[in-house]
């Protein structure tokens, strides 16, 4: 049979569907934003410890920056997981990993098993924010 330009079989759809439903994509979701809850909330539990992270990488002013940082994981999050604006909370996690990325995961400055963790934690990175692309494209194009 042929759907949508697609060759499927018979009950293809029916496995599909009980695989697609909201419950699915919200844990999809939840798995996507897991690490951004669970900085945001140690962050606010810890200020001074999310303001020395900040100093380690030489972000000025620390207590803002870190409670930008903290508004930004959390609240980014809630809206992906509400579908409120969903699309810019994804674009805001997309552009925070990014610009993170490059700050924290330098891997062509170092050498040996530093540079190795380090450039796997890039690429992971890079696969982050093309997710959370993916996320506000499939928002914006269901709209």
């Amino acid at each position: 049979m042929i759907e949508h330009g697609r060759v499927t079989s018979p009950g293809t759809e029916t496995r599909a569907s009980r695989f697609a439903t909201p419950a699915v994509r919200w844990v999809a979701l939840l798995g996507l934003c897991a690490a951004y809850l669970q900085g945001g909330l140690n962050k606010a539990l810890d200020f001074p410890a999310a303001m020395a992270e900040m100093q380690h990488f030489g972000l000025a002013p620390a207590g803002p920056l870190a409670a930008a940082t903290i508004a930004l994981e959390l609240g980014a999050s809630a809206m992906i997981l509400a579908g409120f604006y969903r699309w810019l909370g994804a674009l805001g996690l997309a552009g925070f990993t990014l610009m993170a990325t490059f700050l924290a995961n330098r891997f062509w400055e170092v050498s040996g098993d530093a540079r190795f963790m380090m450039e796997n934690a890039f690429f992971e990175h890079l696969g982050l924010v093309g997710g959370f692309l993916l996320v506000a494209w499939h928002d914006l194009r269901d709209k």
